[in-house]
């Protein structure tokens, strides 16, 4: 994490180190460097190895950087255009600092109402101010009343959020980006501009697909993004307008026609891809503005070359997002967001285990605009570790997933401004969310580790009563998962698992405290069906884990599952929490 300029003047003479990925051109700051209290930790996590050749913070601090690097990356003086002279000689011949005189006291001083007995043996320097008042038995003096404790449950609120949904009811690709009459018109020469953002776009192209033109061919969903925009205060607080009934969708392939994704491909027919009003998807009746990238060969499956592909499109976004701030059209819906304490009910959190792995594995937290990627840092830069938000931060779009995961388990962009989980747990009237925690996947196991043991220090300093732990995907992360709910059980926090396992997904590590599970498959087979937004957290998932969150905190017995995945579990508990049974997919049957 970078530091701030009071810990930099502690530091001035430890190694430099850059906490994110910084490009060239960057004149380094406090911002730019990472907390040289972290190294130790670091250096034994094989995360940072520091280097002979290194510079202090004092020596690189108001220099440029000559080229693009990586984060935990010492800095030297090859990639600086200067370096600072510093005098590097000890003070000493300093003059001693006095001590300050040793004095015996004894004083006792009694009020009206009671005494206090003050006895001091030594005393070096202490200057004491001790406030009058009835507390202490002046005569005369009233302390002021004490405040009334707020009943239990009674919501004191920190912080609301207005989001306001303009209605859209057409697009095209024209020759000027505007907004008029509920119609977005996007310039089409805006693609020449938008692929010269990074030099690994090749191209970019645009269309519109009206929701009774679905039966086309589509290369590999990469995201779906909504358009929304601040008009007024930062992430998580103010006014933010959402164009309603328009999404944008990602694709992309390499040059030589390699689609871009990683397990499994939702290339094919998009009414047979995508699984259409799952919260990370288009919705049944939404316009779908298609932007297609083409990236460089072989960069596919490295970060920079999806992640090219979301920046290029989020320039021509952004260029809407300018037309929708002053766009006064008609509020169809207004969504009233806020963070908020309940006191004395219990305490919980979500954490959402995101992608971390490197690669395209990455996502892009807190940007400057509502799903944007401008101002945001990537969790593998942030070194995987927890990051928490508020759940309005999330509602209003504090995530950009750049993950390429299987299709069906991906939480795509629009699943996090809309993630059913936080708005359950926000919601709920007898629960009090403290916060919403996202942690990285990282690739190597003790990384893994690493990380988990940090949200487990975490989750003991929130001094929470329960929370619920989810993960997109699964293999891999579910290392990381089964870690997560280890942190917490071993603790005595209830803890509620949320995941993809199934039939193909199935858990190959576990512990003792992995017993209250919830299920996400929509699959009639039990498989990533490569169906985009299919096998994630819906409105019925996040009712089930809710109320076995409730159940674990209460002491509630919860039944051990069946060793293998049968969904009649699913109908049988959906019904218990008043939610419809789950009906599985075949695929094909979408179209």
């Amino acid at each position: 994490m970078s530091i701030t300029k009071e810990t930099l003047e502690q530091h001035l003479k430890d190694p430099a180190i850059f906490c994110c990925r910084r490009e060239k051109g960057t004149v380094i700051g406090a911002a730019d460097l990472e907390d040289p209290s972290l190294f130790d930790d670091m250096v034994e996590a094989g995360l940072l190895t520091l280097s002979d050749d290194g510079l202090t913070i004092e020596e690189v601090l108001g220099s440029t950087l000559l080229e693009d690097t990586e984060a935990l990356t010492p800095i030297t003086r090859d990639v600086l255009d200067k370096v600072n002279e510093v005098r590097k000689t000890a003070p000493s011949g300093s003059a001693p600092v006095p001590k300050q005189a040793v004095t015996h006291v004894t004083t006792s001083t009694a009020g009206g109402n009671g005494m206090i007995h003050l006895d001091i043996e030594k005393l070096e320097g202490l200057s004491l101010d001790i406030p009058v008042g009835a507390a202490l038995g002046v005569p005369g003096v009233t302390a002021a009343p004490a405040a009334a404790e707020a009943p239990s449950g009674q919501k004191t609120v920190i912080r609301t959020l207005l989001k306001q949904h303009v209605k859209i009811t057409d697009a095209e690709i024209g020759k000027e980006t505007k907004i008029e009459n509920g119609k977005i018109t996007i310039d089409g020469n805006i693609v020449k501009e938008a692929a010269e953002q990074d030099p690994l776009c090749v191209s970019l192209k645009l269309d519109v697909i009206k929701p009774n033109e679905r039966h086309i061919y589509t290369d590999t969903i990469m995201d779906v993004c909504p358009i929304a925009t601040k008009v007024e205060g930062e992430l998580g607080e103010g006014i933010t307008k959402v164009a309603d009934g328009v999404v944008f969708m990602l694709t992309g392939v390499d040059e030589d026609g390699v689609q871009i994704h990683e397990f499994g491909s939702s290339e094919g027919f998009l009414d047979e891809k995508m699984y259409f009003g799952h919260p990370g998807c288009a919705d049944e009746d939404d316009i779908i503005i298609r932007c297609h990238a083409v990236i460089k060969r072989l960069t596919g499956m490295s970060r920079p070359g999806p992640f090219a592909a979301h920046k290029c499109e989020d320039f021509i976004i952004q260029a809407v997002r300018d037309q929708l701030k002053k766009y006064n059209g008609e509020v169809v819906r207004e969504e009233h967001c806020e963070d908020l304490r309940r006191k004395g009910n219990p305490r919980v959190v979500l954490v959402k285990e995101i992608m971390g792995q490197g690669a395209m594995h990455d996502n892009v937290l807190c940007p400057t605009e509502p799903c944007g990627i401008l101002g945001g840092q990537k969790n593998v830069d942030l070194g995987n570790v927890p990051v928490v938000l508020t759940p309005n931060q999330v509602r209003d779009g504090s995530i950009h997933a750049l993950t390429c995961i299987g299709p069906a388990t991906k939480e795509m962009t629009r699943h996090y401004i809309r993630e059913p989980l936080v708005e359950g747990l926000a919601e709920d009237d007898e629960l009090d969310l403290i916060g919403v925690v996202c942690i990285g996947s990282p690739q190597v196991n003790d990384e893994k580790l690493w990380v988990s043991e940090r949200l487990g220090s975490l989750l003991e300093s929130l001094d929470i009563d329960g929370c619920i732990i989810t993960t997109e995907g699964f293999g891999n992360n579910h290392i990381d998962f089964i870690q997560h709910i280890g942190q917490a059980g071993k603790r005595g926090i209830p803890v509620v698992g949320v995941s993809f396992c199934a039939y193909q997904g199935q858990l190959v590590v576990g512990n003792e405290y992995a017993k209250a599970m919830v299920e996400e498959n929509m699959d009639k087979g039990g498989f990533e069906n490569d169906v985009a937004g299919c096998s994630c957290v819906t409105a019925s998932v996040a009712a089930r884990a809710i109320q076995m969150l409730k159940n674990e905190m209460a002491g509630v017995e919860v039944l051990p599952a069946p060793k293998k995945w049968n969904n009649e579990i699913f109908n049988d508990n959906n019904k218990l929490v008043g939610q419809p049974e789950t009906v599985l997919l075949d695929v094909g049957t979408l179209h």
